[in-house]
This record gives C-alpha cells, structure tokens and sequence, in this order.
C-alpha cells in the first residue's frame, strides 16, 4: 500500500498534442481514487504514467515517496488491470493467475497459497482448472483481478475494466470489486468514462475535461456542488437540465426569469453570492430529480414551470418526462462538449436555441399522469438549483465553495 502523487505532470506528444496538462493529485494510502472524464480527456494517459506505459514530459511522479519517472514498469510494485482481461487463452485459471508469480520465480507452495486465497476472496475455486474461454465476461474479469492480488502490490491500476460486460455484470462487479478494494485496502486508481461508476465506487473522484483537472472531491460534493457547468453536467444521470435565466432582486427576495416565466428563489440569504447577479443572465443547472409532476406536490405556483410534455419514458418505479419551456438553453462550449460526447444531436439543440426553446427532463413518479402532447405543470425545488456564470462557466457559490476544486 502506498501514496500516489502527480506534482504538476505532463504528458506531451512529438507531434504537440498535449494529453495531460499540469496535473496535480494526491491519492492517499488505501484510497479508492476514480478518474472519469470524457474520450480524450486524458484519464487513461495519466494512469499509463502512474504503469510505466507512457512516458511523462514534466512533473514529478511519486509512488510511496519515491520519484518514478524513469523507474522501469516492472520496479514499481503495482499491478495492472485492463479492459480486455489480457488472459492467456492455452493457461488455466489457475496458471493465469500464477503467471506474475512465476515470472518472479516464487517458490511453488507460496504461489500454490496465493493463488487459492485469491480464488477464495473471488469466488473462482472450481474454476481454477478451466480455460478463459470456459468462463463467462464477469469470471474472466475475476480471474484478470485475481492476477493482480496475488502480486500483493503497494497499488491497483484498473482501466475501464468492465466496460465489456453487460449492464447487470456490470452492477454486480462493481460492488465486487468495491467491496475487494475495501477488504484489501490496496491503494487504487480507478479509470472510467461510466459517471455511474466513478458516484458509485470513488473514496473521492477527479473529473478531467481535455487533459486538466477540472475538480476533485468525494462524490456526494461534486454533485451537491460542481465548480464550473462542465462538472455539473457531466456529473449527474440523467443530466442536469441547463438554462439561460435573469436575476432580479428585491426587499430581499429574487426571482429568475427563464423565458417568459419566472421562480422565486427562497432562502437567497444562504446564497449571498447571488445578490452580484441582480439583473444579469446566469445559467441554472436544475437537476431531473428536482423536477416532479406539481400535481403530485403542494407546491405553490411561485415554484413550478409549465411546459410541453414531448416523450415520456415509464421505468415502472419513476416516470422520465421530457418537456419544452420557451426558454433560451445554455449553449456554452461546455455545454457543447457534454452534449457531443453524450451522442446528443447538436444541430437539433440549436434549433431548438433559435427557435426559444428547451427541452428538460424531469425524474418524475410513478403516479405521474402527465402526456405527451399536453401541457403539464412542473414543480421546482428551488432549494436545490445550480447557478453558473455564464462567461466563466464558474459555479456561482460562496468563497469557501472552491474546496475540492483540486487537490
């Protein structure tokens, strides 16, 4: 077990492209650190580094205080597991697993001991004598794991490790390998472009958007509060709703008006930062699950929304239903990104710009009896909304709201 440290590191290609810029982390001893992030963004380059796999151009990197930037992959006592297992299809279970051990020329009782523990914490006894191709996605994901316990390594590298299984394996091995990291208490680096993932399985979680780190910090903070609209909208399933809004304030109280309708905001006494807004624009982030059908609440009319209801998607224990305000949507370069690199149509979100137009989606329940094509009332908890300055992107919160911004 041991400390990573990234002390301004940088990776830079012949050709220019800069895929890591200036990173500064610190993982603790025994942390589950996650790095999620778009395609691209860089998450995979670092964890190379952290391997030996990529060289790095500047910085300093520390694994248990001691400088690896020029240490051989093989010299720095940590263990590798990737997306596509890596398993050696002519070996059995047993003899993938045994394989690093043997390389090290370990005497044959203690790898025979290593091995069995490792089959035992994972499940794998009466697999030990099967080849991979014997074994389903979720098993041969526990035999690569296996691999790297029996190295009793100071840190564990995993690199989207179960992107090639199935949404309910996936579920499955996540608490698996949450609950064997725990057990272990092996220091590890978790890459993943799943945000469902990093929420679920992160100590603390770093978010990275084109090579720099945008935020870091456990992940109920970063939902409860992003530092910038990139952090918010990625963070977040669905995705939080953005829209552009002005700020008017008196005798105490503000409003935002978003398109022709306006909400009261309540409580702005614990949003002092707000109060530099009066009369400007902001972007409101308002998260799906802080929208809900206002018949099914007592809402008063000084919360809610009215809208078209365009879809409606009925997942049995909640009712996701899409609708348009006549309000204009927050369109920024982040916004953009998020929306590419989600697979979503920005030509027809432009349209809908030009046209005055959002398309929100609001975490409804069940007893919802809203429908498509009708107009639908939508309560707002206006307690729970996110403000965003436009020009910066910056989240719109009180000085001490920047903690965790890094490391």
């Amino acid at each position: 077990m041991a400390e990573v440290s990234f002390d301004q590191v940088s990776k830079i290609y012949p050709d220019g492209t800069t895929a890591v810029s200036d990173l500064s982390l610190d993982i603790s001893n025994s942390e589950f650190m996650v790095l999620v992030g778009p395609s691209g963004c860089g998450k995979t380059t670092a964890l190379r580094m952290v391997a030996g796999l990529e060289e790095i151009s500047k910085g300093v990197l520390r694994i248990a205080d001691r400088v690896v930037n020029h240490v051989p992959s093989r010299d720095r006592d940590i263990a590798m597991v990737f997306q596509s297992y890596a398993l050696y299809p002519h070996l059995s279970v047993f003899e993938n697993i045994a394989f690093g051990l043997r390389l090290k020329k370990m005497p044959k009782p203690e790898v025979d001991k290593r091995v069995h523990d490792a089959a035992r914490i994972l499940g794998l006894e009466q697999f030990l004598k099967r080849k991979p191709r014997a074994l389903s996605g979720g098993q041969r994901q526990r035999v690569a794991m296996g691999r790297a316990i029996v190295r009793q390594p100071q840190a564990f590298l995993m690199d989207e490790p179960l992107s090639n299984l199935d949404a309910k394996l996936r579920v499955q091995m996540r608490a698996e390998i949450s609950r064997l990291q725990n057990d272990l208490g092996v220091t590890t680096i978790y890459v993943t472009h799943d945000q469902v993932e990093a929420m679920t399985m992160g100590d603390r979680v770093a978010v990275m958007r084109k090579g720099e780190l945008q935020q870091v910090d456990s992940p109920q903070r970063l939902y409860d509060r992003p530092v910038n609209l990139f952090v918010g909208g990625f963070i977040g399933s669905p995705a939080m709703n953005m829209v552009e809004a002005t700020l008017s304030g008196s005798n105490g109280s503000m409003t935002a008006k978003i398109g022709s309708q306006e909400i009261a905001l309540d409580d702005v006494s614990r949003r002092p930062a707000l109060k530099r807004y009066d009369g400007r624009t902001v972007i409101v982030g308002i998260r799906p699950e802080d929208l809900e059908d206002a018949s099914l609440t007592d809402a008063d009319e000084r919360h809610r929304l009215r809208g078209e209801i365009v879809l409606t998607e009925a997942l049995g224990a909640e009712l996701m239903a899409h609708f348009t305000i006549d309000a204009k949507p927050a369109l920024t370069e982040d916004v953009k990104e998020l929306a590419q690199d989600a697979g979503g149509d920005l030509a027809l979100e432009q349209q809908e710009a030009d046209q005055g137009q959002t398309t929100m989606v609001g975490r409804f329940g069940a007893r919802s009896r809203v429908r498509q094509g009708k107009t639908a009332e939508v309560a707002v908890d206006t307690s729970s909304l996110h403000f965003f300055d436009p020009e910066t992107g910056l989240g719109i919160y009180d000085q001490d709201s920047t903690k965790g911004a890094g490391s």
